[in-house]
């Protein structure tokens, strides 16, 4: 029986959908869905304290400008609790401990544990990584099905999209800016602007497959866009709000938001920033925010329309 150790918010859905969580021994601070793995040893911690976008740019920049981790590795209860798979990442050094780290952890084990990297930038990628997380803990025929499932409702959302394509003429697809961060700003960057699209929507400001990067306000307010989504990476709704909030204290936003035809809210802890089955329901989410398609959101979303 395999001991699985998830370091990746994403990869703990994953393995618990296809049917790996029995296996699980513990988690990273940021695994907390499902719930039902709640009460797993926590293996990681980090360093930095949200207070404001602003503030933990200032942190995360110092710590990367200076080559340490973000993130704490409780390296003792790692060897203690023998993993046979580490799932981990080599995406983000922002979102979660870094490969190195674990590598030089795991390279001192004995037996030494298998660790699957997983870095996907797009949802082909994503739903690729399912068949990669279902190989390496013995649960194939389970990723198998779900990525089949999964992949059977993206392409209903495509076909919501073709269809409004191709029954008005005059259609337009609504720009939307999407923050991933709102101080300084990021934009959407690898698999949401493809979610934007295959909804419906274009995401002016990046492609595709592109990284987020820091952009100007006058970029975009540039891009003139008819939906803004305020869904800050790992911030809760409060959070979310709140950010929200300072940023409709700047005369810029104000006048960005005032002509946009929709404003809209989300838990960018839950939703979006997961490389996970969950970025499902965020283009089913996107369907019905960009179609007034109510049937198309998931029960339970995590967000607030503003406008």
């Amino acid at each position: 029986m395999e001991r699985i150790i998830s370091l990746l918010p994403s990869a703990a859905e994953i393995i618990c959908l296809v049917g790996g969580q029995p296996e699980m021994v513990a988690r990273s601070h940021e695994d907390d869905f499902p719930a039902t793995i709640q009460h797993l040893p926590i293996l990681t911690e980090a360093k930095t304290k949200f207070t404001t976008s602003a503030d933990v740019d200032r942190q995360v920049s110092e710590a990367l400008s200076q080559g340490t981790s973000l993130y704490e590795l409780d390296v003792e209860q790692l060897h203690a609790l023998k993993p046979t798979v580490i799932v981990t990442q080599d995406l983000c050094n922002v979102c979660s401990i870094d490969l190195v780290s674990v590598q030089r952890v795991a390279s001192k084990m004995d037996p030494r544990p298998e660790i699957v990297t997983l870095n996907p930038t797009s949802m082909g990628e994503v739903m690729e990584s399912i068949t990669t997380v279902g190989n390496a803990i013995g649960h194939a025929e389970g990723a198998a099905k779900i990525r089949a499932q999964l992949e059977g409702r993206i392409q209903k959302c495509k076909d919501v999209a073709a269809e409004a394509k191709a029954s008005q003429p005059d259609y337009k697809p609504k720009k939307v800016m999407f923050f991933e961060w709102t101080d300084p700003i990021y934009p959407a960057g690898h698999w949401t602007p493809e979610m934007i699209e295959m909804a419906g929507g274009i995401h002016p400001i990046n492609g595709p497959g592109i990284p987020s990067v820091r952009v100007s306000i006058e970029a975009v307010a540039a891009t003139e866009p008819d939906v803004l989504i305020i869904c800050p990476c790992g911030l809760d709704m409060a959070a979310t709000r709140n950010e929200y909030n300072l940023m409709m204290e700047k005369q810029w936003f104000r006048d960005l938001a005032s002509k946009a035809t929709t404003v809209a809210l989300v838990d960018g802890n839950q939703m979006f920033n997961r490389s996970g089955p969950r970025l499902v329901e965020c283009t089913e989410w996107l369907v019905m925010l960009l179609h007034d398609r109510p049937d198309f959101e998931p029960v339970g979303f995590p967000w607030e329309r503003i406008k």
